[in-house]
C-alpha cells in the first residue's frame, strides 16, 4: 500500500532524507520513530506529495505520488501535528467542506458518518462554533473526524496525541487499532514511544535521514538484545549513531 524507493530529500548541503526504502502492506500499522530533526517530517511531506523528492519515490496503492497525485492523495488521509484549519468556519461548515473535496462520497451516508463522528469525538454540541473558539485538541479531534470522512486506504499521521486529553487519546488509538484490523494501513510519527509500542505491527527507526532499524518490537528488541521496553531499543540505535 505504501512503497518507499531509495528516497532523498536535500535542501542545499542538508540531507534530511537519504535512500529511504520501505515497504507496508495493507492493513499494517508502521510506527516511525526517530529523534529531533532525523527527518521524520520531511519524510511524511514526501509520502503525502508535499514535497518533491531529490531522488528516489513513493507510491501509493501503485499511484506515483508525483505522477499520480490526484488519484494517490484520494486514497490517502493525512493528519499533521499542528493542523491549518479555517477559523471562521464552524465545525459542521468544515467537515462539509472537506466533503465536497471527494465528490464520489455519497451524501447521505457520508452525513451520517459526520454524525457518528462528531458524537464519537465529543464535538457534536460544539458542532455550530466557529474554529476560533476551538481548543487545540478540539481542533485535533476534528481534524482525525475529517480525515474519516473518505474512508481512506492509507491514514499519514504526525503526533496523533498532541493535545488531546487522556480519554480523547483513547478514543483516537481504538479507532486506529480498528482502521488497521479493516485494513486501512497506517503510517505513524510519534515521538510518544509508549504509543508506538501499544499500537503498531512494525517499527521504523530513522536517524540522520537515514533508515537504522526495522522490525517488529521483539525483533528489534532480539536484534540489540535488549529485554526492556521501546525506549531501551530507541536509546541504544540513536545513542550508538
Amino acid at each position: 500500500m505504501i512503497k518507499i524507493e531509495n528516497l532523498s530529500k536535500h535542501f542545499g548541503e542538508l540531507i534530511a532524507v537519504d535512500g529511504l526504502s520501505i515497504e507496508i502492506p495493507r492493513g499494517e500499522f508502521f510506527a516511525f520513530l526517530g529523534p529531533n530533526a532525523a527527518g521524520k517530517t520531511t519524510t511524511i511531506k514526501l509520502l503525502t506529495g508535499l514535497l518533491k523528492p531529490t531522488s528516489g519515490g513513493v507510491s501509493i496503492c501503485g499511484y506515483d505520488i508525483q505522477k499520480d497525485y490526484v488519484k494517490a492523495k484520494a486514497l490517502i488521509s493525512y493528519i499533521p501535528d499542528f493542523p491549518f484549519l479555517y477559523d471562521k468556519l464552524t465545525g459542521r461548515e468544515f467537515l462539509d467542506f472537506i466533503v465536497q473535496l471527494y465528490p464520489n462520497n455519497r451524501k447521505r451516508q457520508t452525513e451520517e458518518l459526520m454524525k457518528e463522528l462528531l458524537f464519537v469525538f465529543g464535538l457534536e454540541k460544539y458542532k455550530d462554533h466557529l474554529l476560533e473558539y476551538y481548543s487545540h485538541g478540539m481542533r485535533q479531534k476534528l481534524v482525525f473526524a475529517a480525515s474519516l470522512l473518505h474512508d481512506p486506504n492509507v491514514m499519514i499521521i504526525d503526533e496523533p496525541m498532541v493535545g488531546l486529553d487522556p480519554h480523547s487519546a483513547k478514543v483516537v488509538k481504538d479507532i486506529l487499532k480498528n482502521k488497521s484490523r479493516e485494513g486501512v494501513t497506517i503510517f505513524l510519527s510519534t515521538h510518544t514511544l509508549s504509543v508506538a509500542e501499544e499500537l503498531s505491527d512494525r517499527i521504523g527507526i530513522i536517524d540522520k535521514g537515514k533508515l537504522m532499524a526495522i522490525g517488529t518490537l521483539d525483533s528489534l528488541k532480539s536484534s540489540f538484545d535488549i529485554k526492556g521496553k521501546l525506549e531501551d531499543v530507541f536509546l541504544r540505535i540513536t545513542e550508538e549513531e
